[in-house]
């Protein structure tokens, strides 16, 4: 569901992690922990949103910024997709921040035209002290799982805590345009933040100016595009006549759920429709599938679905798993946590993968991370706690 935006997005830059969790582990955390680099181009920290519920932010200054700007200098505020994937790794190393996942300088970082705030809005849980390497998103976690967020209007209201509390530690946003930039599942959150931030705004206890909401491939209809698989792989010949017509079905299926409200189980006929189109299609599926693109440093389009080494790749995977072909009937959600497991580098076979750097050398640079906090890339806990929120469309949602 995760697709780099590199039109008309690719002009802006502010990078922050947002999740929920205690700063150490077994204890409670302050209101707010700042730290970052000497010289202010980097500033870095957790925020409590709510009790035992701390989200981790990462802001960037551009070196491009003029110190007295004709024009107000913009900051973007980076929403990631997924749910559940972390966009102060994936969105900053992978996508527009300074440094490429080899940490080498990014020639098309949107730090050139704006500063940048990422954000992971996806939590984890802390565990209890006595266990290790307890399972997250991005570096922010709640300290019991019933604070877990379920829906986007809970995730709005803990990213509206934070700029609030943001405006203390970031002076340059009372001035700056804040632009919230969304790809994938992060449109639902960016649509609902931005009516939050302007409510806040009004009503004056949120001294920021939103500068505007960008949405590149945004999951605000999941109708539209579940009706939209099987039409487009029969058009390119990925699919069967026979195959397009139980796909359609299943499809239907789908669209009737989410009409009677039974949004859960639109999730999980949704789920079986992307196995369903992995099986018989030659392992092309959506993003939440398409993973072997994304496994190594130098990642190609995963959205090439005309690419038929895909499924070349999936066998020989398989085979060398000692199981059985890609058609196998894998579902999404054990795909998603194949995900998260192999680009969190947890094999340790790599130290360039994402997971590498950010359970590495990113969170010794930060030095505020809880040490036995391990980074990865997706959690299937955050997926699940949302599971009844993401088929809902955004058009039937609303501020109270």
């Amino acid at each position: 569901m995760d697709r780099p935006p590199y039109s008309l997005l690719a002009l802006l830059p502010l990078l922050v992690c947002v999740g929920l969790g205690s700063l150490l582990s077994g204890s409670a955390a302050a209101a707010t922990v700042t730290a970052g680099t000497p010289d202010g181009s980097e500033l870095w920290g957790y925020v409590e949103v709510r009790p035992k519920a701390h989200l981790f932010w990462w802001y960037y200054k551009s070196p491009q910024r003029p110190s007295t700007p004709s024009t107000p200098w913009p900051t973007v505020l980076w929403l990631q997709g997924g749910p559940g994937a972390s966009g102060v790794g994936f969105g900053n190393f992978l996508e527009i921040g300074p440094l490429d996942v080899n940490l080498q300088p990014r020639n098309s970082t949107w730090l050139q035209k704006a500063d940048l705030i990422f954000v992971c809005r996806s939590f984890s849980v802390s565990p209890p002290a006595a266990q290790d390497n307890p399972v997250g998103v991005g570096y922010s976690y709640v300290e019991d799982d019933s604070l877990l967020v379920t829906t986007d209007w809970q995730q709005a209201a803990d990213a509206t805590t934070l700029l609030k509390a943001l405006v203390d530690e970031v002076p340059t946003l009372r001035s700056s345009p804040l632009f919230l930039v969304a790809e994938s599942y992060g449109g639902k959150y960016a649509a609902t933040l931005g009516a939050s931030v302007a409510r806040a705004a009004r009503a004056g206890e949120l001294n920021i100016t939103l500068g505007g909401v960008a949405l590149g491939d945004s999951w605000i209809s999941p109708e539209d595009f579940t009706l939209s698989y099987t039409p487009l792989l029969l058009s390119v010949s990925r699919l069967d006549d026979n195959a397009g017509d139980e796909a359609t079905k299943m499809a239907e299926t789908v669209k009737d759920q989410i009409a009677s409200g039974n949004f859960t189980d639109a999730e999980g006929s949704w789920n079986d429709l992307l196995g369903f189109i992995r099986t018989r299609s030659g392992h092309v599926v959506s993003a939440v599938l398409n993973l072997s693109r994304l496994l190594s440093v130098s990642s190609q389009d995963m959205y090439n679905f005309l690419d038929g080494s895909l499924a070349d790749e999936a066998t020989a995977n398989a085979a060398a798993a000692g199981g059985s072909s890609p058609n196998a009937g894998a579902k999404a959600k054990p795909m998603m946590e194949e995900y998260s497991r192999r680009l969190s580098g947890n094999d340790g076979s790599e130290t360039n993968t994402i997971g590498g750097i950010m359970n590495g050398v990113i969170k010794e640079k930060l030095k505020i991370i809880p040490k036995d906090l391990e980074w990865v890339v997706l959690n299937q806990a955050v997926y699940n706690a949302l599971v009844d929120d993401i088929m809902r469309p955004k058009s039937m949602r609303r501020a109270n």
